[in-house]
């Protein structure tokens, strides 16, 4: 595993645990085994590393979610939420905590925001055939939004009650 690997692996279970504002450096330095020197050498700072965080998510996520429908979508949630924790979306966190001040950060959030709706998008028309519905791929894109935030105090009793709505819209607009 490379240094910058190495960090950013160390930053993102800190700051999905702690929070980004409250994360310190001498803390993340401690966590990756480095100097604070070495760590600001790989990293540039830390609205930098809060960037890099999010993108290995990014990637990481977007990953988990190579499925073909809506029903394997809200399978693959709960699979999140069980292995990575249910602290809520790590992107919302981050652009709450920054306010949308720090660009790093905002680019990031609005990036990955951007390709997760694309992505949804893509499962329902999947799902739907080859014919996509806007007003569908809304509604389920709310559907996880939400379960991700309720998994935080429900659990993943969150997710399967949003795939069991999720199911009641996708069969109401087949019929």
């Amino acid at each position: 595993m490379t240094a910058k690997a190495k960090i950013i692996t160390a930053a993102e279970a800190l700051f999905d645990r702690h929070g980004f504002m409250a994360t310190g450096m001498d803390r993340l330095t401690a966590a990756a085994g480095m100097s604070s020197r070495t760590l600001y050498k790989h990293t540039g700072g830390k609205a930098a590393l809060m960037a890099d965080v999010l993108g290995e998510r990014d990637r990481r996520f977007m990953r988990h979610l190579d499925v073909r429908s809506v029903d394997a979508l809200f399978v693959a949630l709960e699979d999140w939420v069980r292995t990575e924790g249910a602290r809520g979306c790590l992107f919302l966190r981050a652009r709450g905590e920054t306010g949308g001040d720090l660009p790093e950060v905002a680019q990031a959030v609005a990036a990955h925001k951007a390709a997760f709706h694309k992505r949804i998008d893509e499962i329902v028309t999947a799902d739907l055939g080859g014919h996509g519905d806007p007003a569908l791929t809304e509604q389920v894109l709310v559907l996880v939004e939400g379960a991700t935030a309720a998994s935080v105090y429900r659990g993943p009793r969150a997710v399967m009650a949003a795939r069991a709505a999720a199911a009641s819209l996708i069969a109401r607009t087949r019929s």
